[in-house]
């Protein structure tokens, strides 16, 4: 599932510009260069850790049954290295791909909402096959429509990097999996609340038709 995107990108890529295009597309798996601001750095990396934390207090706030979190360095340590790589074979057709000729077409938020659709139908067959509840799935649908936003946020404003767009898409899965031992207590209602209200405030902040302070974008 995680290098679908990569595939069928790589195969259009090579359609039109053979196999010259496809080694450009791989090589924006690490074209950190374009972070001209390295304090994007920061929401990159950061963002969805804070997240989880807040929504984590939240829970506490209103007496959910919680577990006194773990942090296992190793094993947080190997998550992302793992989900890194399954971060570059989403985002390297999401973001390497899809997303640009969108937001030529649409603004920036518009692009984002379209594609975070379809990456949340995309999630919905494994989520079933996880047993997960019909509730769960939708608010976690909304949570993923959200988190596409953030991530087309960042890499408008990372000078178009996949690579931001993959480390912050890891540092997602790696968040939702400590959360707060393991994934055992994720909550996509309220995680996908905070998210929503995130996004609500980058679109102020940032405007809907870039996102990005660059209006050439």
């Amino acid at each position: 599932m995680s290098f679908c995107p990569l595939i069928a990108a790589s195969i259009l890529v090579y359609r039109e510009n053979r196999i010259a295009g496809v080694i450009e597309l791989l090589k924006r798996s690490f074209d950190y260069r374009r972070i001209r601001s390295k304090v994007w750095y920061v929401p990159t990396i950061l963002l969805m850790p804070g997240i989880a934390i807040l929504a984590y207090g939240l829970m506490r706030l209103v007496r959910l049954p919680l577990p006194t979190p773990q942090f296992p360095r190793i094993a947080a340590l190997l998550m992302f290295l793992a989900f890194f790589v399954g971060a570059l074979g989403e985002e390297l057709g999401w973001s390497g791909y899809a997303i640009d000729p969108m937001q030529d077409r649409w603004n920036a938020l518009q692009a984002s909402i379209l594609l975070g659709l379809i990456g949340a139908v995309w999630h919905v067959i494994p989520l079933a096959q996880a047993d997960r509840s019909a509730t769960w799935i939708a608010w976690q649908c909304l949570n993923l429509v959200a988190l596409r936003v953030l991530l087309v946020w960042l890499y408008n404003n990372t000078g178009k990097s996949v690579f931001a767009a993959a480390l912050c898409h890891a540092m997602v899965n790696v968040s939702w999996q400590l959360f707060p031992n393991y994934g055992s207590h994720y909550d996509p209602r309220i995680i996908g609340l905070l998210t929503v209200f995130s996004v609500i405030i980058v679109t102020v902040v940032w405007g809907p038709r870039t996102l990005a302070r660059n209006k050439n974008i």
